[in-house]
């Protein structure tokens, strides 16, 4: 029989302040894979990716009462976004420096919107508002998260399968024979297991080598003319008008996204997130987290699941190793020495260790559905699942830079998705069950 009983759960604060923090760094590395492929994909400052990841988990966990063990690292939803702001400013001349601070104003104004969804949540209260995003579609989103993310994670296995091979049987082996805290820190072990035998074998890129050596060990994250700010003074209303109507609409896919990683957290710790401290602060946090982050030209905040299943193996909850993990964070991110330190480890490594925590954030949409007893041989929602999931699917990997294209708005797949997922949920009716052929019956003896 299948023994019933539950995982242990770790108080961080009994393991004494030694391991919390060492959990605190396996957080932080969990999201900095992730985190810095935003910015080394769309031109964006690294460092300040670092500082505003950290500061805005921060943020969120004042907003949130101190109560929700999330991080915020960079949200891939918006890379569309960047993406097709870039190609408008090289169209009026525009480098792509110069352009991305515009793509940030309009990462800003889809940040507005969270303030929107949070004031309706505690106008109309949660029930009301998530009849709109009932498990049938947050589900399948949080799945498709995994799946589009799984890309990225085997395109960097592919460039050298070895090293990734490493870190994937190192998280493996500390997680299931693991004792102490070696089982608690499985994800940090597989990075630096895999990361020191890439070094010793000769197997890091040397430009990166390089630029490790002539890193400075002290300096800014940012510069001014890098900032949303810095595109407000500027005074080109027409370019910023149509950087915000092209990714604005990219928050409903966000928006989904927030509610699906605080349902998995909720669902992972067994505590109600959503009605305490309540979906409104959450989605407040998540919000301010990201027009903050826009303001100084860092990517888009949003909820990681990478450190769900962080949470999900160590089974250490406690909200205060993520803080640890965000201080960190800041701290590292004035040091161009760290940043080039983490740019030099093998993409083969990142990809290894995304690998399990990729399909983690599948499986938590996928025990979504289990656990509030979606049924899909109901009609109704098999239909919503499929489109949900086919079309983020289908339109990030099917669609030139991954978005629906509307003349000049592209709309990421994700937001198509949501859109479609909602409307089919509150048009389609219910308790529409698919009748399964019989099969042939067994003969009487």
């Amino acid at each position: 029989m299948k023994d019933s009983t539950p995982k242990a759960v770790y108080d961080a604060r009994e393991l004494g302040k030694s391991r919390m923090l060492v959990l605190g760094f396996q957080h932080m590395f969990a999201m900095f894979g992730a985190t810095i492929l935003v910015p080394t994909i769309t031109g964006l400052s690294v460092s300040a990716t670092l500082l505003f990841a950290g500061l805005g988990t921060l943020l969120f966990h004042w907003f949130t009462k101190w109560k929700v063990p999330a991080f915020l690292g960079s949200s891939f939803a918006f890379l569309g976004g960047y993406a097709t702001v870039v190609v408008m400013g090289n169209e009026m001349g525009m480098s792509q420096n110069e352009a991305l601070p515009y793509a940030c104003v309009g990462v800003m104004a889809a940040g507005l919107l969270y303030f929107v969804l949070a004031a309706c949540v505690k106008a109309f209260g949660v029930s009301r508002v998530m009849k709109l995003f009932p498990p049938v579609v947050t589900g399948p989103i949080v799945i498709s998260i995994g799946l589009i993310l799984a890309g990225t994670a085997v395109s960097s296995i592919l460039t050298n399968w070895w090293i990734a091979l490493i870190a994937i049987l190192v998280v493996i082996v500390c997680s299931i024979w693991g004792k102490g805290m070696v089982k608690i820190i499985p994800i940090l072990l597989g990075l630096l297991t895999s990361y020191i035998i890439a070094a010793l074998c000769g197997q890091l890129e040397a430009p990166k080598v390089e630029a490790l050596q002539n890193a400075a060990w002290i300096g800014l994250p940012f510069s001014f003319e890098d900032t949303g700010i810095y595109a407000l003074t500027q005074n080109k209303w027409d370019f910023l008008i149509s950087s915000i109507i092209a990714i604005m609409p990219i928050a409903l896919a966000t928006m989904i996204e927030h509610i699906g990683d605080i349902c998995a957290i909720s669902s992972t710790t067994n505590r109600n997130y959503l009605e305490d401290p309540g979906l409104h602060r959450t989605l407040t946090g998540d919000g301010a987290a990201t027009i903050l982050a826009s303001l100084f030209g860092a990517p888009a905040n949003t909820t990681y699941g990478e450190n769900t299943g962080v949470l999900n193996l160590t089974r250490v909850f406690d909200p205060l190793v993520v803080r640890i993990a965000a201080v960190i964070a800041v701290l590292l991110s004035f040091s161009p020495k760290f940043a080039a330190l983490i740019y030099a480890m093998p993409a083969a490594t990142i990809g290894g260790v995304s690998l399990i925590l990729y399909g983690m954030i599948s499986s938590v949409g996928i025990r979504s559905l289990v656990e509030n007893h979606v049924d899909l041989t109901d009609s109704r929602n098999l239909i919503i699942t499929a489109l949900t999931i086919t079309l983020a699917i289908g339109i990030s990997y099917g669609c030139e830079g991954a978005a629906l294209k509307f003349g000049n708005i592209g709309i990421s797949g994700l937001a198509c998705a949501a859109i479609i997922g909602i409307l089919a949920a509150v048009i389609l009716p219910e308790n529409k069950k698919i009748t399964l052929p019989e099969g042939p019956k067994e003969p009487e003896v």
